[in-house]
């Protein structure tokens, strides 16, 4: 058989008069009650006109302190196809009600009418890492169509607009969902309808909402509400609200997966040990089977997540191969433990520091996670520009001072603390004398992102220095991590 008789036997695939276009304006109309004003066709969706691309379509959603409609114009020059729109414009649009119902109108199309795999993804700590995982695995494996949430589109206005941006040919959709008030998740759960639910851990994160960490799982583990028949749940073993999860996750799913070192675990890690160039080599149990397989993301909380992304993965009928590779290739994201090498003067004549960015989020958990991973760093200085850590209410003082332990344990040599809830970790090392801490450790107290960095000036990052900055994301400590990284090592 010549090359053109096998291009005509290319085999029939059932998706293979599913239409290119993202959305055309007959669908818009027919999914969301709307008139649309000419016919026309869109590649993608957005609801900032920043980042419009060319081809989008723009919804002008309303909110408290700012009108999308204000903004039509510019998603115009930036290329948008058309704009959904609560009052007539220029240019192609569809006239709607009501623009968020809209977006949640074409959600629950996407939803409907893509036969792919869905995962989705909460926890405390870890969902947004999980999450790219996932995606990085399943997108490997079916080249190229899965789709999942960007950024940390998690909520309301994300999670909607993360499935409206779902093509209909997609084989996998990975979506994130996070909260901080019961009953946000049970909303979003219902919107994604997942065949897979993933709850990477419980933390005290929004405990300011929520009460309790109890309350944390209880509001958590709505995901599993949403779960299509027959899906599966995936729950973290090791962790002291394993009961009440899995009590849940019961009530809807038809299979429930643990992970973790548990010896109760569905896949429990039997080892891991550092992997040459970083990271860790884990081997773990899946009952079945046992696998090997390398997690270039440093720290012990990776490990763990990676364990949770081998169980999504298999639950998504994904090839476990690709999951391999995607944690071997994995690296870390903006704000969440991307890794920098930055000029630095002096110190031990290298020319060059690392610097850790996890300045978009922060929890005691979170905290506790990194600063133990800055003290197995080799450095020969560890210094962390620490900001306050957000809605934990009237357990915000308690948990920002234990944070002087992990400090200690970390061997941090300068520390700089950002914001007013910092003040009662602030007091703690103050009065610290060794041995209870170890040393006394030298810091620093401010009140914005700018004078932490003039702090930061002050101290000198030093060629061999390891620089950790995290915080939660309001604090702002992004605008450090800017300036140090113009320049990069």
């Amino acid at each position: 058989m010549n090359a053109f008789a096998r291009i005509l036997e290319w085999p029939i695939m059932p998706d293979d008069d599913t239409a290119l276009a993202l959305w055309s304006a007959g669908e818009i109309a027919a999914a969301t009650g709307g008139t649309p004003s000419t016919d026309f066709q869109a590649a993608g969706a957005d609801i900032d006109s920043r980042d419009v691309a060319e081809g989008d379509l723009f919804f002008a959603l309303k909110g408290e302190a700012m009108d999308g409609h204000l903004f039509v114009d510019k998603a115009f020059a930036k290329g948008a196809a058309a704009a959904i729109v609560e009052r007539p414009v220029e240019g192609p649009h569809v006239l709607v009600e009501d623009t968020s119902s809209a977006l949640e109108a074409l959600a629950k199309l996407s939803r409907n009418r893509a036969e792919a795999r869905i995962i989705g993804v909460t926890g405390s700590v870890g969902k947004t890492g999980v999450k790219e995982a996932i995606f990085a695995a399943l997108d490997r494996s079916s080249r190229g169509r899965a789709h999942r949430s960007v950024k940390s589109y998690n909520n309301h206005v994300g999670v909607p607009l993360s499935l409206t941006r779902m093509p209909a040919r997609s084989k996998f959709g990975v979506f994130e969902m996070g909260m901080n008030h019961a009953g946000e998740i049970r909303a979003l759960t219902a919107l994604v309808r997942p065949h897979v639910a993933v709850i990477t851990t419980i933390a005290p994160a929004h405990i300011e909402n929520l009460g309790s960490e109890d309350a944390i799982a209880r509001a958590k583990a709505e995901i599993f509400e949403g779960l299509e028949p027959g899906g599966v749940a995936i729950i973290p073993a090791d962790s002291p609200h394993h009961a009440r999860l899995r009590e849940t996750a019961e009530q809807y799913a038809g299979a429930v997966v643990s992970f973790g070192r548990a010896v109760h675990a569905d896949v429990r890690l039997l080892d891991a040990v550092p992997a040459p160039g970083g990271g860790s080599l884990v081997t773990a149990d899946m009952g079945d089977r046992r696998i090997c397989y390398t997690v270039a993301e440093p720290g012990e909380h990776w490990i763990l997540n990676s364990l949770a992304v081998i169980a999504a993965v298999r639950a998504a009928g994904g090839d476990m191969g690709a999951a391999g590779l995607a944690l071997a290739e994995m690296r870390g994201l903006k704000g969440r433990g991307e890794r920098h090498t930055i000029a630095a003067p002096g110190g031990d004549g290298s020319g060059s520091a690392l610097l850790i960015d996890e300045s978009y989020n922060a929890n005691p958990a979170s905290m506790r996670a990194t600063l133990a991973q800055l003290g197995v760093t080799p450095a020969r200085r560890r210094i962390a520009v620490l900001g306050a850590m957000k809605e934990l209410g009237e357990h915000g003082p308690a948990y920002h001072a234990a944070l002087a332990e992990p400090i200690a344990a970390a061997g941090v040599d300068q520390l700089i603390l950002v914001g007013d809830e910092m003040q009662a970790l602030a007091d703690e090392l103050g009065k610290a004398v060794p041995p209870a801490l170890g040393k006394v450790i030298a810091f620093a107290h401010c009140g914005t992102a700018g004078q932490a960095l003039d702090a930061l000036t002050q101290i000198g990052v030093q060629g061999g220095d390891a620089l950790l900055i995290k915080g939660s994301n309001s604090v702002g400590l992004g605008a450090v991590v800017a300036a140090l990284t113009k320049q990069e090592g």
